[in-house]
């Protein structure tokens, strides 16, 4: 009689770990429909305001100075409100950002609308990795972190779609606004999730700690066990920027993470996801097949990130990222010749948007997901909100000054060789894997602290 009640009650508990993790991973929808909705409206923005391309650059990456904003105080938000909180925050302002756009009546209205936005994604950044870390049982948190990635390229993707159907009236102020509903669904979503039983261990509340573990766990004793292992490791308080200051050890997982983002921000992913209308146009595209393209794009990203969610936990982090990193450089490198020699024919346009499509592929499947699952493992409990901030932080002011450069570029070297730029820096991240990143799949975060603390080499951190 026991056992055949115990069966349902296990699988419940592993469907509401999902379910939490998932409606959790929503803010990346979130994050990727403000990503992608602003590619089809920039032409329409700039035709109305008649501004130049340097003005464009900033309303573009005015959104990832909010978000600079937004993951500086994150920590702290997530630290003081919880991680529930901090994701109703971001919601919040999802929701007021999106609409505030879509009534943008100068480009400097548009531009702090997008600031608004900025801030909640750099808050939801930060939030939603850490909680699904938290969240997610061990054997599965590769998978569940990295649906947040696959929930920005859905984004992404339904974004470019939205921009698609509406750029033929040009009604750039829906295109902006109509991302409010989508957010008030997630903001529907947050309300109803679990605290984090790490966050609340932390506050000293474990009986709430020990519900939320039951709920989410398969059996009692691996939630005890885990609250166990929380509550040893926090009977040293976190204190992040004093842990900074005065231990070697944390400043190197720190650093790792800065890295990280760095790296992926550098592969030229935003470069296509901002402007891929603007480099269609240039391998010779009109206005309506610059949109389906653009598209194409957001569809690849999305399958793409499929397969790093089947993988990241079977293959390991580090092969996956070897892979990534040889594509995108070899892609990004083809593009760039394609370009080079020009594009005049059909054959030609069809090889350079191929090119194209597998760049978007291989960062989807390594450098999108893999970074964030990292990012989120690699700080030691005591000081995760400050690393994973100055991580966050880090990607955003990164992602700025691409988003802020990249016309620019094209402008000052040329097409070809601002891909022959990206092409060379990702054969750079080859190596920096190599030396750095470690193997976590299969390690608990547990391990993974006491051999960062230990002194071992950041590559040696995992398994």
């Amino acid at each position: 009689m026991t056992e055949a009640i115990a069966v349902p009650l296990h699988a419940r508990a592993g469907f509401a770990a999902i379910l939490a993790c998932v409606l959790a991973a929503l803010a990346g929808l979130m994050f990727g429909l403000d990503i992608g909705v602003i590619s089809g409206a920039t032409r329409f923005i700039q035709a109305e305001f008649r501004m130049s391309d340097h003005a464009i650059e900033w309303i573009v990456s005015s959104m990832m100075l909010g978000a600079a904003i937004g993951a500086a105080v994150a920590g702290w938000l997530s630290a003081t409100l919880g991680r529930k909180r901090s994701l109703i925050l971001g919601a919040v302002l999802f929701v007021g950002g999106s609409l505030l756009c879509g009534f943008a009546w100068s480009p400097w209205m548009l531009a702090g609308a997008r600031l608004v936005l900025g801030v909640a994604i750099g808050t939801a950044t930060f939030t939603a990795p850490l909680y699904l870390a938290e969240v997610a049982p061990e054997r599965i948190r590769g998978a569940m972190v990295s649906t947040y990635q696959l929930m920005i390229t859905l984004g992404i993707l339904l974004a470019f779609l939205s921009d698609t159907a509406l750029g033929y009236s040009g009604a750039w102020r829906w295109m902006l606004g109509i991302v409010a509903l989508p957010g008030a669904l997630f903001l529907l979503g947050v309300l109803g999730l679990p605290e984090s039983p790490r966050w609340l261990l932390l506050r000293g509340r474990r009986d709430e700690a020990m519900a939320v573990l039951d709920a989410l766990r398969d059996d009692p004793e691996t939630a005890r066990r885990e609250a166990d292992e929380i509550v040893q490791q926090l009977r040293s308080p976190q204190h992040g920027w004093r842990l900074f200051l005065h231990n070697a050890n944390f400043r190197r997982s720190v650093g790792l993470g800065v890295l990280l983002q760095t790296m992926q921000q550098l592969t030229g992913i935003n470069v296509v996801m901002y402007y891929a209308p603007r480099i269609f146009a240039g391998m010779g595209f009109g206005g309506g097949a610059q949109m389906w393209a653009t598209a194409i794009v957001g569809l690849v990203n999305v399958l793409a990130t499929f397969a790093a969610i089947g993988l990241v936990d079977r293959w390991g982090r580090r092969p996956i990222l070897y892979l990534g990193f040889a594509v995108m450089a070899a892609s990004l490198g083809a593009v760039g010749a394609l370009l080079q020699a020009g594009t005049p024919t059909h054959a030609l346009q069809a090889a350079a948007v191929a090119a194209l499509l597998v760049f978007i592929a291989g960062f989807a499947m390594s450098a999108g997901p893999i970074v964030w699952t990292l990012c989120s493992e690699v700080q030691p409990l005591r000081g995760r909100d400050f690393g994973i901030a100055c991580s966050t932080c880090a990607n955003w002011i990164v992602n700025m000054a691409v988003g802020a450069s990249f016309l620019s570029l094209l402008d000052g070297i040329g097409t070809a060789r601002t891909f022959w730029l990206y092409a060379a820096l990702n054969l750079v991240f080859v190596a920096c894997t190599r030396a750095w990143v470690p193997e976590t799949s299969g390690a608990t975060l547990e391990r993974i602290e006491q051999r960062l603390m230990a002194g071992l080499p950041l590559r040696e951190l995992g398994r």
